[in-house]
């Protein structure tokens, strides 16, 4: 099976003053068709901006990204909207994601009509039968974002996206500001329907959890890297990456009784102006030595396990 997104040796950097910051630093995944990927990692690590090169929201600074065959970083702007109807993108702030002059029906039907998808009642229709899947009354139509709850605008936000009925998703923290009775309820709402649509998912997230529920493969990025890479349930039960291991370690376990061992990594990430060559864990990783001091390739463990460590 190809790919449906391809991304190699993607980066951005920001200047800042006389500095530069290096947000993201030579990232290369793929997404295949159907499939759901996580994208972890502690917060500032680039995760965002990983996701808005993709979406070309940002321009990325070098590398490539290829959606079904087509290099989206060499396409004009007219092109990318063109392509727009089948990769779309779920925002973490659902309240700043939505127009707010726009009631609810007028969110939803913009998407069809730019992209013609349909007209009229047709496309009445189709704004309906959105809102159920999303289970959302069609009462909410005709209300505005500030007359939404959280949990019913970010609802809003999936029906948006996925009303084009799209080939691939970016979600980004799409869970992040609802409380947990309302995440619980939008993450089994977005696995329903990737399994009724067929869209593969890029799932960002800092909720360990959630990936581990949602995703069939998960990246772990640290520092703008992609530091290990594997079946979720794999990189869960048998972490090889230092600091994938101190992340893992830190979720929280539904049990007062149990016990396991806290990693915890020295000191403070380092600044991404100042990038020094090899493992970017190199002064906080307890098992740190000579060889982490020089580039760090990628070591196939098996199945679809890889890790950017010497150690493993």
């Amino acid at each position: 099976m190809q790919p449906l997104l391809r991304v190699e040796g993607l980066e951005k950097r920001y200047r800042e003053g006389t500095g530069t910051i290096h947000a993201v630093n030579g990232v290369s995944f793929e997404v295949y068709p159907g499939e759901a990927v996580g994208l972890v990692g502690e917060s500032g690590c680039g995760k965002t901006t990983v996701a808005r090169c993709i979406m070309r929201l940002t321009e990325a600074s070098a590398g490539r990204i290829t959606f079904d065959g087509v290099d989206l970083l060499r396409l004009p702007g007219a092109g990318v909207r063109r392509l727009r109807r089948d990769f779309q993108m779920v925002f973490q702030d659902p309240t700043a994601s939505l127009n707010p002059r726009f009631s609810t029906r007028r969110t939803l039907l913009e998407p069809v009509l730019l992209h013609g998808i349909a007209r009229g009642t047709a496309a009445e229709t189709r704004v309906r039968e959105m809102m159920a899947k999303v289970n959302l009354d069609s009462g909410h139509l005709a209300r505005y974002p500030h007359q939404l709850s959280g949990g019913q605008k970010q609802r809003v936000g999936v029906a948006r996206a996925l009303i084009t009925d799209p080939r691939f998703v970016v979600l980004d923290e799409p869970t992040s500001s609802l409380d947990m009775s309302v995440r619980i309820y939008v993450i089994d709402l977005l696995r329903r329907l990737q399994r009724d649509l067929g869209a593969a998912y890029l799932f960002i997230s800092h909720d360990l959890s959630t990936v581990r529920f949602l995703c069939n493969r998960v990246m772990v990025m640290y520092l703008g890297r992609i530091v290990e890479v594997g079946p979720t349930e794999e990189v869960f039960a048998r972490p090889r990456h230092m600091y994938t291991r101190a992340l893992l370690s830190a979720i929280p376990i539904p049990d007062p009784t149990a016990r396991r061992e806290r990693i915890l990594l020295k000191g403070e990430t380092p600044s991404p102006r100042e990038l020094k060559p090899g493992c970017g864990l190199q002064d906080r990783c307890p098992s740190a030595g000579q060889d982490c001091l020089r580039p760090v390739p990628f070591y196939d463990l098996g199945g679809g396990h890889q890790v950017a460590c010497r150690l493993a």
